[in-house]
């Protein structure tokens, strides 16, 4: 397995998969490590759906622009926060560490992946209510797009030292 800066430095966003479906006990690996993530308070406010029902995922690309790779995807998980009064204040801090763990462990098990984001587009957020039956206080943050990659990218070296300052700006 690759180490974790292998990993950061060399995941890329997938858009292409083979039609090979993804075993469960890998989902849930790949779910356990995005349950990993800090959490402002260890609230945890997170909440997942794997969707591989090719209904679902046929109709995302309707009411979401950079979706069109999900018809030949085969699955995705949705990553949700739980919004109550309590939880307000870093509940999407807290998702987007979630879905940064997701990736990365998906890329470290050799699958590619890409995320489209959900929130804060209200169209996007309606149509995953609808589509996975969401309660009200259930947000959708971000969908994964997952699968073994059809693609290869290249590695990118995005390090940029004039985006560095020294205890001022």
């Amino acid at each position: 397995m690759m180490d974790a800066m292998e990993a950061i430095l060399t995941r890329r966003s997938i858009r292409r998969y083979t039609s090979e479906k993804v075993p469960r006990e890998l989902t849930t690996e790949l779910l356990r490590a995005a349950m990993s993530a800090p959490s402002a308070s260890n609230e945890q406010p997170w909440h997942f759906v794997v969707i591989d029902d090719r209904t679902i995922l046929d109709e995302i690309p309707r009411f979401h622009p950079y979706s069109d790779m999900l018809p030949e995807t085969p699955m995705a998980i949705l990553i949700c926060v739980e919004l109550t009064p309590e939880r307000e204040g870093f509940i999407i801090q807290d998702g987007s560490a979630a879905t940064q763990n997701l990736l990365l462990a998906a890329h470290a098990k050799g699958l590619g992946a890409v995320w489209l984001g959900i929130y804060p587009r209200e169209e996007r957020i309606e149509g995953m209510r609808k589509l996975t039956n969401l309660p009200d206080h259930i947000v959708p943050l971000a969908l994964i797009a997952l699968g073994y990659p059809a693609e290869e990218i290249p590695r990118k070296d995005r390090y940029q030292p004039q985006r560095v300052h020294s205890n001022k700006w």
